[in-house]
């Protein structure tokens, strides 16, 4: 007899997930209305005894550091170590007893008395794994991290929020911010030989995908960069961008000049005619989700609060500069005005720019980069973000999610660090979290955990339960099998406040 391990979860029809999952392995074929009918599918509370926090969140600012942060200069530091393994950087305290940073994050010393520092996050691989990291893809591979969108990819945790979201209360209405959008622009398609997985809905389909916005403005400053070939004089706006840049989420969608509203209207109304003979193929989910991106794309044209809420110019000068007049900085502030807006859920990501092996993948001149680029940067986006939230009152109720996907080299590599799997940090602040916390720990040189060992699964079961969802909650997949959102990984009670 098969058997399927895991925890005996029962679901709303008496059910186990054991039971539903040995159903499947079996042959059983199920519909995807089938499990939309069930109770945990549209984000309801599971049955029993609860931890606390359960849907405490409700918004969430996601900072991806994409590239892999050196834990051993952000808030892991060993100064008894052998200088080959601590470098040339010093530690501060912060307000977080326990939890010294780096010299180069001083703003952030002064707010990790309101975060949850989890130091012991580790898996087997050394390569890029943003797909690990955001969905509850239970392997990762080389092919599957650098193929942009794989039939074998799991749904963004964004993307999974939305629709179960949507499933429980129904899409937003014409004109309202959408949820689930990215900034500042796609992801890897600033630098030469783009190829990484982007973050997708996968098996819940396109309509579920993340917006994707854009940036429209001038970079200010120049960092010689050798990365990969001869060294170059790169212009990056994450160094800094002229005050009148502006995130757009419509960089296709934009009206021509030439375009009048009567023009608008016709074309609209040419559409509309298109519907009718288009509705008896309303069942294809293809014909479907174009009609989808349709609406929205309609929507973004005509809606006022999209607008306002995409007004960075609106923000005094004094904020603007408090969060920092880079990409990442504005990039954080332009993501609290979209919360505030009614957007739920926000990616920034630090991508790479100009080259490859750019950003926080610092695997040549990474002092350099850290001390006059990445961890400045940081220190101000990070902080500010963290003081603006707790002043609007909206810190409480809005997740803030420090992520990435691994670690760098205990031991430097000439003048940079590798990528190291074994061991990194991630920092969660707001939105249900313990204010004020350190989780894990690490061996003498940053090596491994030897404390509380936690993955990236861990970390999205414990967001999910954050966010009133069941980590353990049950989809359809491509072959209408069912899979959770999560494939392992257990809520962590210390993180919850």
């Amino acid at each position: 007899m098969i058997r399927v391990l895991g925890s005996p979860r029962r679901l709303c029809d008496g059910l186990t997930r054991r039971e539903l999952l040995l159903a499947g392995a079996l042959g059983m074929s199920l519909r995807v209305a089938d499990f939309l009918a069930l109770k945990q599918v549209q984000g309801a509370a599971p049955t029993g005894t609860l931890p606390s926090g359960f849907g405490r969140a409700k918004n969430v600012i996601l900072l991806y550091l994409f590239g892999g942060p050196s834990h051993l200069e952000f808030c892991d530091l060993k100064p008894e170590a052998p200088v080959e393994v601590r470098g040339d950087l010093k530690p501060i305290p912060s307000t977080l007893p326990g939890c010294d940073v780096c010299e180069h994050l001083p703003n952030v010393a002064r707010v990790m008395d309101r975060v949850t520092v989890v130091r012991s996050l580790s898996h087997p691989w050394n390569f890029h794994g943003m797909q690990w990291a955001t969905t509850g893809m239970p392997e990762s591979s080389i092919p599957l991290e650098e193929t942009q969108r794989n039939p074998l990819h799991w749904p963004y945790l964004g993307s999974v929020y939305t629709f179960l979201k949507q499933q429980a209360v129904g899409p937003k209405p014409a004109g309202a911010v959408p949820d689930n959008l990215i900034l500042p622009f796609l992801l890897s398609s600033r630098r030469p030989a783009a190829f990484y997985a982007r973050p997708h809905a996968a098996y819940l389909g396109d309509a579920f995908d993340p917006i994707w916005g854009e940036f429209r403005g001038e970079a200010t400053k120049s960092m010689l960069r050798m990365s990969t070939g001869p060294a170059a004089m790169i212009r990056d706006p994450y160094l800094g961008v002229m005050p009148e840049g502006r995130f757009e989420i419509t960089p296709d969608a934009e009206v021509p000049q030439d375009m009048t509203l009567d023009r608008l209207d016709r074309r609209r109304s040419l559409l509309s005619q298109l519907d009718e003979t288009r509705r008896a193929f309303d069942d294809d989910m293809a014909v479907r989700t174009v009609g989808r991106h349709r609406e929205t794309a309609w929507s973004l044209l005509n809606s006022q609060a999209i607008r306002e809420a995409f007004d960075l110019g609106r923000e005094p000068d004094l904020l603007r500069d408090a969060y920092g007049m880079t990409l990442f900085g504005q990039a954080a502030l332009q993501a609290r005005r979209l919360v505030e807006a009614g957007c739920r859920f926000v990616t920034v990501i630090w991508d790479e720019y100009g080259q490859l092996n750019a950003g926080w993948d610092t695997h040549v001149d990474h002092y350099n980069r850290l001390k006059n680029d990445l961890l400045p940067g940081f220190d101000l986006a990070f902080s500010a973000l963290i003081r603006d939230l707790e002043e609007r009152g909206l810190l409480d109720e809005t997740l803030v999610l420090v992520m990435n996907e691994m670690g760098r080299t205990p031991k430097l590599q000439g003048n940079g660090r590798g990528h190291w799997g074994r061991a990194y940090t991630n920092l969660l602040a707001g939105g249900g979290v313990t204010r004020g916390n350190v989780i894990g720990k690490t061996d003498s040189i940053g090596s491994d955990p030897v404390d509380r060992p936690l993955t990236a699964k861990d970390i999205l079961a414990t967001v999910y339960h954050l966010l009133g969802i069941d980590p353990h909650t049950l989809l359809a997949d491509r072959l209408n099998r069912p899979v959770p959102l999560v494939a392992y990984g257990d809520i962590v009670p210390e993180m919850l406040a």
